[in-house]
C-alpha cells in the first residue's frame, strides 16, 4: 500500500500509548488463543473414528455404582455384541497428592478392545502374566520417569487393601504408545488387572461386581439397536443400564463439568467487548488529536475515501499487530502450560483454525474500532478543521 509509511507514522504517533494498547490487544489474543486450545482438549476425540464401534454400559444413576459382573454374559449373547470388557476407576496417587495418576482395573480382553493403545508383544505377554504387572502411556511414564521393570506405589483415593494398607504395589511391565488418532490423553493413562483389583480390594467380594462394561460391536451400524438390548436386560431391576457410544459418552462426562464451548464463547465475548471499547477510544483519542492534519491531507489533494481508508486501515494495523504478537506468543505459552500441568491439562498445539479464525477477529474488530473515526475524518470539513472549530 502507498500510503503504509503515512498509516505507520500516524498509529506511532504517541508511542506509549499505542504501546499500552497493543499490550492489551496481545492479553486478548493470548486469552482467546489458550481458552481455544482448552476447548479443543475437552472435544478432541468427538469426531474420531477410533471408538465409533463401542459401547460403554455404566448404572443409569451414576456411574460411581457398581453393576452386577454376571451382566457380563447376558451381554454377551446380544446379537451384534462381538466382546464385552469391563473396567473399575482406582484413582491412584503417586508418592505426592498433588500427583495425581487417571488409573484403571482392566479386564484381561480390556487392550483387544482398545486397539488404539499400542504395546509391544514381549510387553504384552508380561503384562498377561504378571498378577500385579502394569502398563502406562509414555507420556505418563515420561512425567514420572519411569521405565519398564519398576515398582511403582500407587495411593488409591477410594479403595483400601484388604490388609487395610492403602498403598498399592504394581510391576511396571509396559509402556504403550497411542495409535494415530487416538483421543487426547490416551497416552496418561495407567491400566491393571481387575483381577488383582477384586482379589486385594476390602471393598469387594471376588468376581460380583465391575464398574462399567465395554462392548465392541461387529459393526458400529448397530449401535442403538444393540444398547437398546443390553439396556433391556436390566430394567425395573436395581441396577438399571444406561448404554451409549463412547463418544457420547465422553461429550456426557464433559457437560457434568459445563459447556465448555459456551464458557469459552462467554469469556472470549467479554474480552473482546472490553477490546473494542479500549481500542475505539484510542483510535477516536487518536483522530481527533490529528484533525488539523488529516484536514491538511485533503487539502494537498488526498480524497475523502483516501482519509477514510488509512483511518480504517489504522485500525486494522493496530489489531494485526497486537493480536498476531498475542497467537505467536500463546503458540509457545500453550505447550509450556500443558507440561507444567503435569500431564493433568492435555492441551493441543494451536491450529490453523484457530490462526484464521483469530485473524479474523482482528480485521473485523479493527475495522469496528476504525469505522467511526475513519467516518468521521471522512466527512472533515477542511475549512472547519483548520480553523479549529
Amino acid at each position: 500500500m502507498k500510503y503504509l509509511h503515512l498509516i505507520w507514522a500516524a498509529l506511532f504517533r504517541r508511542k506509549t500509548r499505542t504501546f499500552f494498547t497493543l499490550v492489551s490487544i496481545l492479553a486478548a489474543f493470548l486469552l482467546f488463543g489458550m481458552l481455544d486450545a482448552t476447548r479443543s482438549a475437552f472435544s478432541s476425540g468427538g469426531d474420531s473414528v477410533i471408538g465409533v464401534d463401542r459401547l460403554l454400559t455404566t448404572s443409569r444413576y451414576s456411574i460411581i455404582q457398581s453393576l452386577p459382573a454376571s451382566l457380563s454374559t447376558r451381554m454377551q449373547a446380544v446379537p451384534g455384541v462381538k466382546s464385552v470388557g469391563y473396567a473399575n476407576w482406582f484413582g491412584g496417587i503417586y508418592q505426592d497428592p498433588k500427583n495425581f495418576v487417571l488409573s484403571f482395573a482392566v479386564s484381561d480382553n480390556y487392550l483387544d478392545i482398545y486397539h488404539e493403545i499400542v504395546l509391544p508383544p514381549g510387553q504384552r505377554k508380561a503384562f498377561e502374566s504378571t498378577r500385579t504387572g502394569a502398563i502406562v502411556g509414555e507420556a505418563l511414564a515420561k512425567r514420572y520417569g519411569w521405565k519398564v521393570g519398576d515398582k511403582i506405589p500407587l495411593q488409591s483415593t477410594i479403595f483400601p487393601q484388604r490388609n487395610g494398607d492403602k498403598t498399592w504395589p504394581f510391576d511396571l511391565v509396559g509402556i504403550y504408545k497411542p495409535a494415530k488418532g487416538a483421543a487426547n490423553g490416551t497416552d496418561q493413562q495407567f491400566f491393571f488387572h481387575h483381577k488383582y483389583f477384586e482379589d486385594a480390594n476390602a471393598f469387594q467380594t471376588v468376581g460380583t461386581t465391575v464398574g462399567w462394561y465395554v462392548v465392541q460391536l461387529t459393526s458400529a451400524d448397530k449401535a442403538d439397536s444393540v444398547a437398546k438390548a443390553i439396556d433391556a436386560l436390566s430394567a425395573n431391576s436395581d441396577h438399571e443400564t444406561k448404554t451409549q457410544t463412547e463418544q457420547a459418552f465422553n461429550a456426557s462426562f464433559v457437560k457434568q463439568l459445563g459447556d465448555i464451548g459456551l464458557i469459552v464463547s462467554a469469556i472470549m465475548g467479554a474480552v473482546f467487548f472490553t477490546l473494542i471499547l479500549l481500542t475505539g477510544n484510542t483510535m477516536a483519542q487518536a483522530v481527533r488529536e490529528r484533525t488539523n492534519e488529516l484536514a491538511v491531507l485533503k487539502t494537498i489533494g488526498f480524497s475523502s475515501r483516501s482519509v477514510l481508508g488509512m483511518v480504517l486501515a489504522e485500525g486494522m494495523l493496530l489489531l494485526l499487530l497486537g493480536g498476531i504478537l498475542g497467537l505467536a506468543l500463546a503458540t509457545v505459552v500453550v505447550p509450556i502450560v500443558a507440561k507444567g500441568s503435569g500431564g493433568m491439562l492435555n492441551l493441543p498445539p494451536l491450529g490453523m483454525q484457530t490462526w484464521i479464525l483469530g485473524i479474523v477477529l482482528m480485521l473485523v474488530i479493527g475495522a469496528l474500532v476504525g469505522a467511526l473515526p475513519a467516518i468521521r475524518a471522512m466527512r472533515l470539513n477542511i475549512v472547519d478543521a483548520l480553523a479549529g472549530r
